[in-house]
């Protein structure tokens, strides 16, 4: 958490009225002069804990003041030194003190790393010294190697070559960089390029926004994935709730900061001081239907990985030990950087083209021997694409298993013959048929279609679109032509589709009887529900009679056997967003379904109803042209 995002201690009405006072005859300059050349600055820690070694992994040193502080927070500070020429002072005061005070409570005896804010501004200074803070970590028994420089990414920086070339001298000094704010300001990818750094740190605003909580989750997978698959550690920063540590458990983020740990600290806290969560069991896909595999991750097996600096003979040895293992992955710094297959290992490397591979090879490490050439696929992906993705690779490594992982970290290995197997197997289970009367996918097919993409994290609305009054509607007209209904209710999906969405979105599925389901992308699915209305109320007259369109209602039999009035036939649509909720399941969506469309039923006439988690937005659409 960046110093300057974070509020000063709360000043009391007494106090802040002195200060207006002071701040009325003094400039912003004068203020932090005084900060600074009277020493009224200080540091509080606060903890980064990795989680999956429940231990503390480092503590970020953040600007405080020393009684009153003359402006209305820390930040402000920070802005007015930009403001009148000060920010380097400031900088250099605030790296003077972090340092300072973490070794003066002992922080370089510890086993964790000591963050550092930096102003890029202050990088880009021309009376910057760059020596300043590896003498300070020298004169105070740090090893440059513990500190992490930690720049915020809200600054734009103009000068990109410049910039680098700083950064890449701390670098070249043992010093670690962090990129703070990740997403939150202007050079974003740009950024992460050009400064290629140890750590990022994801902004609190992805954990903020519980309306948009499904679009902030594949944001923070998203960076999370890349970070991960480039070698670069992720923090999660502002975590202050359980849900919060929910995701970032879910996604893979073991590094986190935030009040739900503890709250900066004048002192350095210890592991037993924090209120660290237990750690819960890793959630499965939840993409299996029935028998049916969708998803590489419910098939794959976590198969012991090798590290890079392992030593020829530790291949041999799990080769042994294990003689169903066919290959053994590699990481290095905890990142998948190859494989190594049993046969090739076998004829290569222990027996060699003379036989004497195992003496050749006697001292080499896994990295000298491992293959890059290797299919790395994530978690979610389907079955069906892997077996595609198989058959495009280089005919020497075809059979070689896949590498499985979940936000670009290793999860485990699925060997070829398994997924050959699930798609077979998927096959077969598709086989059941469309529904005879619409030829649209039926029941079992729409379950999957929709597990696929909540898998895949595809931002998607669902649209249970149900015929009211039925029933009624059938006693009184006849089978034949309900069912006359039903196709065309099909059919005006279909041509809506076409109009409002791609082929890799839109689907149209027919549940049973008369209802339906539409997914389309989110942005559309209002529109397109209007517009299947406004298609199906013109053709009412080949359903009703003249006479029942001229009245606006029909005679027929309640469920009692009395006779009642009905309207005419009319569509109730729920819509559930994937963009609003995270939902894990087709059970989530059937249920959230089917409270909408009881709410849409509510109202007469055709009616649209989509679901904004706190509140309801029904549409109701009259004087529809018929």
């Amino acid at each position: 958490m960046s110093a300057f995002h974070l509020n000063a201690q709360a000043l009391s009405h007494k106090d802040t009225g002195a200060l207006f006072a002071v701040s009325s005859n003094r400039t912003g300059k004068a203020l932090i002069q005084d900060l600074i050349e009277n020493k009224r600055l200080t540091c509080h820690f606060q903890p980064i804990v990795n989680l999956a070694k429940g231990s503390i992994f480092a503590y970020e040193a953040l600007c405080r003041t020393i009684g009153p502080n003359p402006f209305s927070n820390i930040e402000e500070i920070f802005h007015q030194a930009k403001i009148c020429g000060m920010m380097l002072e400031l900088d250099m005061r605030c790296r003077e003190n972090g340092i300072l005070q973490s070794a003066a409570q002992g922080l370089q005896e510890r086993e964790a790393l000591l963050f550092l804010n930096i102003c890029p501004a202050s990088l880009l200074h021309p009376d910057h010294s760059f020596g300043a803070t590896g003498l300070l970590a020298k004169q105070y028994g740090f090893s440059r190697h513990d500190i992490v420089l930690e720049i915020t990414e809200q600054d734009a920086v103009s000068n990109y070559q410049l910039f680098k070339k700083a950064v890449d001298h701390y670098r070249s000094e043992g010093f670690r960089i962090a990129i703070d704010d990740f997403g939150a300001g202007y050079g974003g990818l740009k950024m992460l390029s050009v400064l290629e750094p140890d750590f990022v740190k994801i902004d609190r605003h992805f954990f903020r926004d519980p309306q948009k909580s499904s679009i902030n989750y594949t944001l923070i997978d998203s960076i999370a994935t890349a970070c991960h698959r480039i070698g670069i550690d992720v923090i999660a920063e502002g975590i202050e709730n359980a849900d919060d540590l929910r995701v970032c458990r879910e996604i893979g983020i073991d590094l986190i900061q935030g009040y739900l740990i503890a709250r900066p600290s004048a002192e350095l806290l210890s592991i037993e001081q924090l209120d660290i969560p237990a750690q819960q069991a890793l959630k499965q896909s939840g993409t299996r239907l029935f028998d049916e595999v969708i998803c590489v991750g419910d098939i794959a097996s976590h198969v012991p990985p090798l590290d890079s600096t392992d030593r020829t003979l530790e291949v041999l040895d799990r080769f042994n030990e294990n003689p169903a293992v066919h290959c053994l992955p590699v990481l290095r710094g905890g990142q998948l950087c190859g494989l190594i297959n049993r046969h090739r290992f076998m004829e290569n490397h222990m027996v060699g083209r003379f036989g004497y591979g195992l003496s050749l090879n006697y001292y080499k490490k896994v990295e000298d021997i491992l293959d890059e050439d290797f299919l790395e696929i994530a978690h979610y992906s389907t079955v069906e694409e892997v077996a595609r993705k198989i058959q495009l690779r280089k005919q020497f490594s075809i059979y070689d298993d896949i590498c499985v992982t979940r936000s670009g970290r290793y999860v485990g290995t699925v060997s070829v013959s398994a997924i050959l197997n699930a798609v077979t197997d998927n096959s077969m289970i598709l086989a059941r048929g469309a529904n005879p009367l619409t030829g649209l996918p039926g029941n079992d097919f729409i379950q999957r279609q929709i597990a696929k993409m909540l898998s895949q994290a595809i931002h998607f609305d669902v649209c249970y679109i149900d015929l009211d009054s039925f029933k009624p509607f059938n006693d009184r007209h006849g089978f034949e032509m309900g069912d006359r209904v039903i196709k065309a209710v099909g059919d005006i999906i279909g041509e809506v589709l076409k109009k409002w969405e791609i082929q890799s979105i839109g689907f149209v599925g027919h549940i049973g009887g008369d209802d339906f389901i539409m997914i389309t992308r989110p942005r559309n699915s209002v529109a397109a529900c209007e517009d299947l209305i406004g298609r199906f109320s013109r053709m009412l007259n080949r359903f009703h009679t003249e006479e029942e369109c001229q009245q606006g209602f029909y005679m027929s039999c309640d469920r009692t056997g009395n006779s009642q009035q009905f309207g005419l036939l009319s569509l109730s649509i729920g819509i559930v967003s994937t963009e609003i909720h995270h939902i894990n399941s087709f059970a989530e969506v059937s249920s959230i379904a089917s409270d909408l469309k009881k709410r849409a039923k509510e109202t007469k006439g055709s009616v649209i109803v989509r679901d904004r988690r706190t509140a309801v937005a029904v549409k109701q659409l009259e004087n529809i042209e018929r």
